[in-house]
């Protein structure tokens, strides 16, 4: 499947000027976005970008896509858990 982004053509001759690779770069950016946003697994996203997890690891890591950090719903869940706890026992 191919996907297009249309850009003005100065700003894509720029681009391509300054970005060895702008297709991957774009293609790379998007499914980041999307395993980020857990529309995606590592998995699905190691073969769409043709790689071993070894390598996509490193991708992540360019990045800045932290895997072990809990997010902010998941913090929000477990404080509501202990205060529930915390009240249980008083």
């Amino acid at each position: 499947m191919s996907v297009c982004i249309e850009l003005p053509p100065t700003l894509e001759e720029s681009l391509r000027r300054e970005i060895a690779d702008l297709d991957q770069l774009a293609k790379e950016a998007l499914l980041v976005d999307l395993y980020r946003k857990e529309r995606i697994t590592k998995h699905q996203l190691a073969t769409a970008l043709g790689m071993t997890r070894f390598e996509v690891n490193d991708v992540l890591n360019r990045w800045n896509v932290t895997e072990d950090l809990p997010t902010v719903d998941e913090i929000f869940r477990e404080a509501k858990q202990l205060a529930e706890l915390r009240n249980q026992e008083t």
